[in-house]
């Protein structure tokens, strides 16, 4: 089939066909450092990194090029610096300390979480250049102006700006998160570059000392890294508006009209108890928390795979709800698959190509809780096999499977220790928030269950409908009980 796309941009799922196969270009926005990932942080992370490993088995290792960038100079970051109480009195000091540290603890959670490492990690203080003069073609062009020591693109040059997020002037303006100041000739126009006082980081630039704002810095760097043009730009869906945006303005303004990104792709957001995760509310869990807390005793690298299953155990597009006792679940599904490989260390593996079923799955828009059905079926058919040669090829199916979604890299062995598993041991009844099981837990059914809830909390009806679609397919009856309780029963 090849691989489709669902497209920001079209609102429709496309087929991928890159500029040059033999250098497929992705960018994904990286984080803003100035504290720990959350979940929702990593979610992104997670999805592109799945992505990055489709593409690379497609294409060949040497022909993508991932830039996920380190966004280290913001004022979010100045402002966290100033109220770190470090022994430090220099403000600039400060924020480099706090950047380097939150960086190098940003790495050791994505880490963690069997994230590989981009291609190139720009960070934005490394490209200052390419931002002032990609600054100085917009003014050459009357895309930008300067007002009161700031430097501001204008969004009526742009006659299409707000193809994107497809919003409304009015809803433009209410949503830009920015200054409606009386320096800007249009309340939408948006900030290239700013003026620092003289405690604050700043950069000598033709508009005086300042430093750039935050939407230049992704076009500047994409752009020296992946070219004018380049396939696929990633991130959150709370980006699509206005950080996307006014990327695709500033960018094509300043390349003559060269369009700058053929695909939009955007993962939906972690929510918790159906309320979207964010710092500002208060109802986050940070990769740092969930690795080091006592979710179950030890064992950080089973809670760093867990983790990364839960962020896999929904469709990338929709809402994935997120607890601390889902992961419970996500780990008995790890332990089922490493038992399965554990019974079969013996045995040489042949073959390293994943499942068919797989990479259709992913080439599907990346649909992971088809793969991860596939990957269980697979495990299963791994268990009952008798000849050794269906064990050798199932074996490697397996841990090829795994390898496409980032999952089953660890040695089977040492996953089990401290732990007694016998062949397919019956899981004692486990009830959680949300929804039960009526007899023995099948952590792959539990998975689904949860998506199901976190779609319908999140009114998104047909996926929930399509969800149950996919469990009466496998010969699971969901019954939806008051309270909000599933209970599940197989046929037969």
């Amino acid at each position: 089939m090849g691989l489709v796309l669902y497209n920001t941009l079209t609102r429709k799922k496309e087929p991928f066909a890159p500029l040059d196969p033999a250098n497929v270009r992705l960018y994904v926005c990286g984080p803003t450092v100035y504290d720990f990932a959350h979940v929702g942080n990593a979610r992104p992370v997670v999805v592109f990194d799945t992505l990055f490993r489709l593409l690379r088995r497609t294409y060949g290792d040497n022909h993508v090029t991932y830039v996920r960038n380190i966004t280290d100079i913001d004022d979010k970051i100045i402002k966290a610096a100033a109220e770190n109480h470090e022994s430090i009195d220099d403000l600039n000091e400060r924020t480099i300390k706090l950047t380097e540290r939150t960086t190098k603890a940003f790495h050791e959670d994505m880490d963690a979480l069997g994230a590989l490492r981009p291609t190139h990690e720009p960070r934005a203080t490394q490209y200052i250049g390419q931002m002032i003069a990609m600054i100085e073609r917009l003014l050459a062009a009357n895309c930008a102006y300067v007002a009161a020591g700031h430097v501001l693109f204008s969004v009526v040059m742009k006659n299409d700006y707000g193809k994107l997020s497809r919003r409304d002037r009015d809803e433009m303006i209410a949503g830009a998160r920015v200054e409606v100041a009386p320096y800007k000739k249009d309340p939408a126009d948006f900030v290239l570059w700013k003026p620092s006082t003289p405690e604050q980081p700043g950069w000598d630039s033709p508009w005086g000392r300042g430093r750039p704002g935050w939407h230049i810095e992704c076009s500047a760097m994409s752009e020296a890294l992946l070219g004018e043009t380049f396939d696929i730009h990633g991130g959150g869906l709370d980006l699509v508006f206005p950080h996307h945006e006014n990327e695709i303005a500033q960018s094509e303004c300043a390349n003559r009209g060269a369009e700058f990104v053929r695909y939009w792709v955007h993962n939906g957001y972690v929510t918790v108890n159906g309320e979207k995760m964010s710092k500002s509310l208060g109802n986050f869990f940070t990769v740092r928390d969930l690795l080091e807390n006592p979710i179950w005793p030890g064992e950080q690298h089973k809670k760093g795979e867990s983790i990364r299953l839960a962020l896999l155990s929904a469709h990338y597009r929709q809402p994935l709800d997120f607890s601390r006792d889902a992961l419970q679940i996500h780990k008995q599904t790890l332990d089922r698959f490493y038992n399965a490989l554990y019974e079969v260390k013996d045995v040489e593996s042949r073959d390293d190509a994943a499942p068919e079923e797989i990479t259709a799955a992913l080439e599907d828009d990346l649909n992971t809780p088809l793969a991860l059905s596939a990957l269980h079926e697979c495990a299963t058919a791994l268990n009952k096999a008798k000849h050794i040669t269906a064990k050798a090829a199932l074996k490697g199916a397996l841990l090829a499977g795994g390898a496409s979604l980032g999952l089953l890299q660890a040695d089977p062995e040492a996953w089990r220790k401290g732990r007694e598993i016998r062949g397919n041991v019956q899981l004692p009844l486990l009830t959680m928030t949300g929804h039960m099981t009526v007899g023995l837990i099948d952590p792959w059914v539990e998975d689904r269950i949860a998506a199901r809830n976190a779609a319908r909390k999140a009114r998104n009806f047909g996926e929930a409908d399509r969800i149950r679609d996919e469990l009466t397919a496998k010969g699971i009856i969901l019954e939806d009980k008051p309270g909000g309780k599933t209970e599940w029963r197989r046929t037969g």
